[in-house]
């Protein structure tokens, strides 16, 4: 089968793979789509990061260089292996790609097996990847859709799990008021599941096709140029000059902490959702004075079933987040290179791996 491999930094390769084994336990996902992350294009600029390097085997997978890319996947159940329950040949699904040690509890009670140890990522660190014809996953991590659910729509459950992680650890409530520091797609789904929840949302990005996406998208009330205006004097001029009850920072740019330590208001709280590749600068004096919380998230923690309802009931759209959708033999030129070059004319590409739905 074709597959997406990732060798090192810019070099991928599109090569004919064996098909992985089908275990007890696991199912085969033929892929539908499958959507490139930032994660990817970390790792194909700067990598290996989350990917195992050659001589260095992920203790838990035990694979190393190359390995198949692809961790926001949607697909059609073709197999199903022994002892297999509630999940059969036909089912649309979604996966949840972790790699995680097999002591850990994972069970809908936990609140951190994302933080065990060792713990890394399908379509990063081995056992196959959705940049592929298809995967085979342990039922723990694959997760049933409605077939009213479009497929290509459903590839972006993986990438709104994460911010409906990041909502939930926030803790803001129905009416009241958010900002959101950063328009790419984390930030504008960050803002689909705001306003899913009754959130009085607000959007700073500097690119004007980014914020015009968030207003088209009709997920936030105003979006703002930081470039032209002082966002935190904004949020408390309409906050009647308290500021905004919670922050998001999506940027991983210093400017965009700085923007919601400012922003947020008196005990308020600020969620860093971006990853950084470098150290930040923290005012702690401002932590100090205001007794405002600052707390980051890693990817999701049992928030697929969560948002895989808020999606079948209609509550938030994805289509507006669709910008193409490519074969994988154009993943680098049309993909990744878009991506790394033209940032501000996409949000989401899909990636159809086997040519079924193109």
């Amino acid at each position: 089968m074709k597959a997406a491999r990732f060798y090192s930094a810019k070099d991928i390769r599109i090569e004919d793979i064996e098909q992985q084994v089908l275990e007890p336990g696991t199912v085969r996902v033929d892929v539908a789509y499958c959507g490139i992350c930032g994660t990817d294009l970390h790792e194909y600029l700067e990598g290996p990061i989350f990917c195992p390097s050659v001589g260095h085997p992920h203790p838990i997978s035990g694979e190393e260089l190359p390995v198949t890319l692809g961790h926001e996947f949607s697909g059609v159940i073709s197999e199903v292996g022994e002892g297999v329950e509630g999940l059969e040949v036909g089912d649309h699904v979604v996966v949840e790609p972790y790699i995680i040690n097999d002591d850990v509890d994972t069970s809908e009670k936990s609140t951190d097996y994302h933080l065990s140890q060792d713990m890394n990522f399908i379509g990063l660190a081995g056992r196959g990847g959705g940049l592929s014809e298809n995967v085979v996953v342990k039922q723990r991590w694959v997760h049933k859709i409605s077939k009213d659910v479009a497929l290509d729509e459903a590839a972006l459950i993986e990438p709104l799990s994460v911010a409906m992680h990041a909502v939930d650890k926030s803790k803001v409530q129905e009416g009241e008021t958010a900002l959101v520091v950063g328009g790419g797609p984390i930030g504008q789904l960050v803002c689909a599941v705001l306003k899913a929840k009754g959130v009085r949302t607000f959007i700073s990005e500097p690119s004007p096709l980014r914020r015009q996406k968030a207003v088209d998208a009709g997920n936030v009330v105003d979006a703002f140029n930081p470039m032209e205006i002082d966002v935190p004097e904004k949020m408390r001029e309409l906050t009647g000059g308290a500021g905004a009850d919670v922050c998001f920072e999506v940027t991983s740019v210093q400017a965009g902490i700085d923007t919601c330590l400012d922003a947020v208001r008196t005990q308020g709280t600020v969620v860093n959702v971006s990853i950084w590749s470098k150290p930040a600068s923290i005012d702690m004096h401002k932590i100090v004075m205001k007794e405002c919380y600052l707390t980051g998230i890693i990817a999701y923690v049992n928030n697929h079933p969560e948002t895989i309802a808020l999606v079948e009931s209609g509550k938030v759209d994805l289509k507006p987040f669709i910008t193409k959708k490519i074969a994988l033999e154009n993943l680098i030129d049309d993909g990744f290179d878009t991506l790394i070059n033209h940032n501000e004319t996409a949000v989401k590409i899909l990636i159809d791996p086997a040519g079924r739905n193109l």
